[in-house]
């Protein structure tokens, strides 16, 4: 049963008992942040006053904090507004805990881009999901780069909205890319895709089959920060490639010189000399169709063979680097791999085309 307010703002404290929700979610919320990080963050919420973050004592058991908080809260008449702000600092900071995944809008033939103002885009987002979902709270934020967060806490026709599974969409203006963390049901995706293209004047939005835990570089591949050169390699002819290795005393083995420095080369050809963007994972679907005399009749018009490969790493482009100068792997890597960024995808399939044997990397 939820607590009821008596009282208004400028009364009593003793006149108002905060929403028993509300409450324990500033409650959890509190004790997600590290300890070192709490004051920092009430701090930078600016909720409450520098005179009650002063009566906190710090050096109490997070639980006995985090109760001390919802008291000061109840003091000056905390709402879900308020606690739904201090949840996005939260992930603000520590976004790269959740999955993110890019979507890219696109204008009609011959739309040119309107200019942007954000009082206007909120009303439209917050008018477009209201109107086709009563149970939702929508909460903005501005940050650094024109970027705008989004908190959308999604309810039932019967239900209060999900606050503890809240979806976080990211929004650069005037870019045709938006960032989306879900944490429930994807059967809402389409009403949040409509609220966007509608609020930000677009015509339609995709996904673009690129996800990873760090907004950062997922904003490093779309945006274009970073210094990979793509596919610049052309192999030389055969008879450059096979230099005789130098004469070196039969007992002593020596690494090849050149050797070495064609595989740097390559490598800074294809990756560059900057820090790789953070991928945590690649996925790649191979279809394809049994070989054999048609004859035979072997598995004949059946269904095709599929099966799926994962590359997983806490950096994996970097990884990749690697692999051709530690002696891991030919330089230079496959396209498939090599791709990831140029192609703004980490998910692939892999299938034949036109009935040759040769798979082909697709596209968008």
């Amino acid at each position: 049963m939820f607590a009821i307010r008596r009282g208004r703002r400028g009364s009593s404290s003793s006149n108002f008992t905060m929403d028993e929700t509300v409450a324990e979610y500033i409650r959890r919320t509190v004790l997600k942040i590290p300890r070192h990080e709490i004051m920092e963050m009430l701090t930078t919420w600016d909720f409450l006053s520098k005179t009650q973050l002063q009566t906190l004592n710090m050096h109490r058991m997070k639980e006995e904090i985090s109760q001390d908080v919802v008291k000061l809260c109840e003091e000056n008449f905390a709402s879900i507004k308020q606690a739904a702000i201090l949840d996005m600092i939260y992930n603000h900071v520590y976004r790269n805990k959740r999955i993110w995944t890019v979507y890219q809008m696109t204008k009609a033939a011959g739309e040119e881009t309107d200019s942007f103002n954000l009082a206007d885009f909120k009303y439209k987002f917050k008018r477009s999901l209201r109107s086709a979902l009563k149970n939702v709270t929508i909460n903005f934020r501005e940050y650094e780069d024109n970027a705008i967060w989004i908190r959308i806490a999604w309810g039932a026709q019967y239900s209060k909205p999900n606050q503890y599974k809240a979806t976080y969409v990211v929004y650069h203006s005037q870019t045709p890319y938006v960032f989306v963390s879900i944490s429930t049901l994807r059967s809402n995706m389409p009403l949040l895709c409509q609220a966007m293209v509608h609020a930000s004047s677009y015509h339609d939005i995709h996904e673009m089959e690129l996800r990873s835990r760090c907004l950062d570089s997922l904003k490093d591949i779309v945006f274009k920060r970073y210094s990979q050169t793509f596919q610049t390699y052309h192999p030389k002819p055969l008879q450059e490639r096979n230099v005789a290795p130098e004469k070196v005393e039969p007992r002593i083995i020596q690494e090849n010189k050149r050797e070495k420095e064609r595989i740097r080369r390559v490598n800074q050809e294809v990756f560059g000399d900057g820090i790789q963007p953070k991928l945590e994972f690649a996925q790649y679907k191979l279809e394809t169709m049994f070989k054999g005399e048609p004859e035979m009749d072997i598995l004949a018009e059946k269904e095709p063979f599929r099966c799926v490969v994962k590359f997983s790493s806490p950096h994996l482009l970097e990884a990749l680097k690697s692999l051709a100068p530690a002696g891991m792997a030919d330089a230079p890597l496959s396209p498939l791999l090599t791709c990831i960024p140029q192609k703004a995808r980490n998910y692939f399939k892999i299938k034949e085309r036109k009935g040759l044997l040769s798979a082909s990397c697709l596209g968008p």
